[in-house]
């Protein structure tokens, strides 16, 4: 089912917000490696001005709030990407239903015109196809053409159906005609 424009903006403006949040999340984080931490720990130390048991204890409370933090931001970042991926998806499936019922329209609008002009062909005895665009009529459209035919164009249209689609309902009916 096709999105509305208002669920689309609605998506659009949590994409944004989830953007912005990450973006804010980076600026107030800062990133400083173990190895340079822990660098100007032993400086302090070394120095006197805080005590082994101290450094050590600070070092790994830093470690483990900046590890919690960079977890966090990895997870706003695949929910943002996960949101990303989406879009594409969704915009096939939505292309994909407007052509599917714009198709289904226009075969629709001409099969009875199509319908009449090879009965019209066949009356003038103009060599070709027994159904005109038949590959892109239903099963349905062609079993309700069927009954027109001769049975030298049902095993024209039977040997093709056979050698393309090969649609079982529409062989079997074929087979029954032809008997």
């Amino acid at each position: 089912m096709p999105s509305s424009p208002r669920k689309t903006e609605e998506e659009s403006s949590r994409g944004e917000q989830s953007v912005q949040a990450f973006r804010e999340a980076l600026e107030k984080s800062i990133t400083i490696s173990r190895e340079r931490l822990q660098e100007v720990v032993d400086d302090a130390v070394r120095r006197g001005r805080m005590t082994r048991g101290d450094a050590e204890e600070m070092v790994g409370r830093l470690a483990t709030r900046g590890r919690e933090q960079a977890e966090d931001l990895l997870a706003q970042l695949e929910r943002l990407l996960s949101q990303v991926r989406e879009v594409p998806d969704k915009a096939k499936q939505e292309v994909g239903g407007r052509a599917k019922v714009a198709r289904k329209r226009a075969v629709g609008a001409v099969d009875k015109p199509l319908a009449g002009a090879d009965r019209v062909r066949r009356a003038a005895r103009v060599p070709g196809f027994p159904i005109t665009a038949y590959d892109q009529l239903s099963a349905r459209q062609i079993d309700r053409r069927l009954q027109e035919l001769s049975g030298a164009e049902l095993r024209k249209v039977r040997d093709y159906e056979r050698g393309n689609k090969g649609r079982k309902g529409l062989l079997r009916s074929l087979d029954r005609k032809l008997k």
